[in-house]
């Protein structure tokens, strides 16, 4: 079968301790500290079989996360810039959904021909975090995609237990292929969900919030916010095609945080009072938590989804005085996120197609992921069994 696979050189920075079970396991904690001079090649592997408890998945529709685009995209010592867990060689791609081709012998709940997504978070289920409720925070976690093979391919195989049928949806739409598009976006949607509800404690009806970063993370948090029964939505993005995708799911108003000043904006549209949930979804917190700390209402949330490999500097007597919290928020398991969130698109109650805005043939994988490093898509889908954009 054809896929994906991002292959890097293992040359940990000189100011890196690797530690024992890094080297044990082959696998990077900190993957930009780790592996260097990146590459992206369309390989032929060998089919996968399921074991007993796992299914085989004909992928339908995969997603570029943005997770991806920074596997490849490296600083000026060649290393990537993703910072996170990691292991390659590795077939990419873990924003999917797809068709049930094959299972193994013990899996009962699931049926050949049946809709799927699947959980990019593989959790053990055994560890303390687990039993615990933190599926998240598993400390035998793997991640389809980075560090098990993924679904940047024409199939798949995945345990039984991280896969949701999705066959509500078809039913919603009235069409496969467009429901295995949005299947594909329940993931992402499922990363909002879990760190504005789950995490954050979610929103109260009447509620203000502001999303910095309108990439389908920001997007998703949009549209969730906006159905949650938020008063008012901003959206801060610098690219103006995703500005727009943010008032078509439901953003009132759009900015380019480089052209306002993001706290005057908030402050203005709520007479002063400030803004209850704060999103960050760019990645950059050293730029958009200061402006946050000058617009936090009484009792504000500022959740932080964004990857970033730095430290920010907090001034802290503003959170004790505006009685605010930041909550850190990773996955997507657990708590009924995706469940819920496929409930939301089955019932037409979240609407997320307008972000999609490219679609791509599995061939043309080099060039999809060029097209997603612009940022200046929603989402750039690969379609393995569908014609899709040329180069």
């Amino acid at each position: 079968m054809k896929a994906a696979v991002v292959r890097a050189r293992w040359e940990p920075r000189a100011t890196y301790q690797v530690s024992e079970w890094e080297r044990a396991t082959g696998k990077a904690l900190n993957g930009s500290s780790v592996w260097r001079y990146p590459q992206l090649a369309l390989e032929e592997l060998p089919e996968p079989s399921p074991a007993a408890d796992e299914v085989v998945i004909a992928v339908r529709a995969c997603g570029i996360c943005g997770s991806d685009v920074h596997f490849l995209e490296t600083d000026s010592e060649g290393y990537m810039l993703y910072p996170g867990l990691t292991k390659f060689p590795v077939v990419i791609g873990h924003e999917f959904s797809g068709e049930v081709v094959a299972k193994g012998e013990a899996v009962q709940e699931l049926k050949l021909g049946q809709m799927v997504v699947a959980e990019e978070m593989n959790w053990c289920g055994y560890c303390a975090p687990c039993r615990n409720g933190f599926p998240n925070h598993c400390q035998n976690l793997e991640e389809l995609g980075f560090t098990v093979p993924g679904a940047m391919a024409e199939r798949i195989a995945v345990k039984a237990k991280y896969c949701w049928p999705i066959d509500a949806i078809a039913a919603h739409v009235g069409d496969a292929q467009k429901a295995f598009e949005l299947g594909a976006l329940v993931e992402p949607t499922a990363v909002s969900y879990n760190a504005i509800f789950s995490r954050a404690g979610g929103i109260r009806p009447g509620e203000r919030v502001a999303v910095f970063g309108c990439g389908p993370i920001g997007l998703a948090a949009i549209a969730l916010a906006r159905t949650a029964g938020a008063s008012r939505v901003e959206a801060f993005e610098i690219s103006p095609v995703r500005r727009e995708l943010a008032l078509r799911v439901g953003a009132d108003a759009a900015h380019d945080p480089k052209a306002v000043d993001p706290a005057a904006i908030l402050l203005e549209s709520s007479a002063g009072e400030g803004f209850d949930l704060f999103v960050e979804a760019a990645g950059a917190p050293e730029r958009t938590i200061p402006a946050m700390e000058r617009a936090l209402a009484i009792n504000a949330r500022v959740v932080q989804i964004g990857r970033a490999a730095q430290r920010v500097p907090i001034y802290l007597e503003t959170f004790q005085v505006r009685r605010a919290q930041v909550f850190g928020s990773q996955g997507h398991s657990g708590h009924g996120n995706f469940p819920n969130v496929i409930r939301l698109l089955a019932a037409g109650r979240l609407d997320l197609s307008p972000i999609i805005t490219a679609r791509f043939p599995l061939a043309e994988v080099a060039c999809a992921m060029q097209r997603a490093s612009a940022r200046q898509d929603g989402k750039v889908m690969v379609l393995p069994y569908q014609s899709g954009q040329a180069c």
